[in-house]
């Protein structure tokens, strides 16, 4: 609540301050205020609003309850509004529902949380005018296939997967790749996840002499593969995805590699941390990358007004700095670079790993 009261306070402040200068832009903010995403619609909240407090943008905030009845509303209420552009929106049903509506207003779309991929593959059909502020739904694997042929194009390497939808396509998105690589896996196989130990399948991956094994699968599996790994005195590195960041009870082996989005607090502009922390704000989850999503749309404001062009023709058209870096969209509304990384487990943490 104090959080909220300062924030508040602070925009009250900046619209007192610009109230004698020209219009300010108005942004719609849509994200779940209400219901079981409250939380992470909080975080969208909070880093909207600290953006607008840095630039006096005037926000329309909407609660879209991720559903779309919620979306559809809050386009509706956009629209009513003027806004120039509408960020947030975390949940498929609720952007589906809003995205017609705003393209018919010419408003364009930044969603922060919407991995669909079809949202921008089906662009040209549907004309809807969304970018995408984070990763589409297969970037991940996609990531993972690119940078592990890399890193282990010379290595003895192995593929298992946990049978999960998650699992399998992590893991047949990395076969596939190597094998376009000419690259071959020493053994591949799914694996029964959940159990107390792993030591039937290091022990084939060790007969299969296997010194590197991508594990489509979760934190706790990997966990205790390489705790078995390393009682049978068997020099063996894992890998996995994002889903590596979990905590588990059983600590990682040292040297398991992850790949998975960097953690934004850590890649984040000094002074926007700062300002998250005087507010009393917590720069996690959504929240950095709801800031960075204002602050696009006000330098392509910015540039639209320079050049008389609509917001939706400036954003694909330049590279945005915001404050977790630069940022690009191609022609579809994605980004043009894959935000996925590689991180090694250092014992304590995971850091980036060098030359990605």
């Amino acid at each position: 609540m104090r959080t909220a009261q300062a924030i508040a306070t602070a925009l009250a402040g900046l619209l007192l301050a610009f109230g004698a200068r020209a219009e300010p832009l108005a942004i719609g903010v849509a994200t779940p205020l209400s219901g079981p995403s409250e939380l992470l619609g909080r975080q969208v909240e909070t880093g909207a609003k600290l953006a607008a407090i840095a630039s006096g943008t005037e926000l329309r905030i909407a609660d879209d309850a991720c559903t779309a009845e919620g979306g559809a509303a809050a386009a509706a209420g956009f629209v009513e509004a003027g806004v120039k552009a509408a960020v947030g929106f975390l949940c498929t049903e609720s952007i589906e529902a809003a995205a017609p509506i705003l393209k018919d207003a010419g408003i364009p779309i930044l969603t922060v949380g919407v991995r669909t991929e079809n949202l921008t593959e089906q662009r040209a059909r549907t004309g809807w005018p969304v970018f995408r502020f984070g990763p589409r739904g297969d970037d991940e694997r996609n990531a993972a296939a690119a940078i592990l042929t890399r890193l282990w194009k010379d290595e003895l390497f192995a593929i298992v997967d946990d049978g999960t939808i998650y699992g399998r396509e992590l893991a047949e998105t990395l076969r596939a790749q190597a094998e376009q690589a000419a690259l071959k896996p020493v053994f591949v196989d799914t694996f029964r996840p959940g159990l107390d130990n792993q030591i039937a399948l290091v022990g084939r991956l060790r007969r299969a002499g296997a010194t590197h094994v991508f594990v489509g699968g979760d934190a706790e599996d990997v966990a205790v593969m390489g705790r078995d790994a390393d009682e049978m005195g068997a020099d063996i590195v894992f890998a996995g995805g994002e889903a590596l960041r979990a905590a588990t009870d059983v600590p990682l082996a040292t040297g398991t590699l992850m790949i998975s989005l960097p953690e934004w607090a850590e890649a984040a502009d000094r002074p926007v941390l700062d300002a998250f922390q005087a507010a009393g704000a917590l720069a996690e989850g959504y929240a950095l990358p709801a800031y960075a999503a204002v602050q696009v749309v006000e330098t392509a404001a910015v540039e639209a007004d320079r050049t008389g062009k609509t917001l939706g023709e400036v954003l694909p058209a330049q590279e945005f700095s915001t404050a977790i870096g630069p940022i690009r969209f191609d022609e579809k509304g994605d980004l043009t670079q894959n935000p996925y990384r590689a991180w090694r487990f250092d014992g304590q943490r995971f850091v980036p790993m060098e030359g990605q």
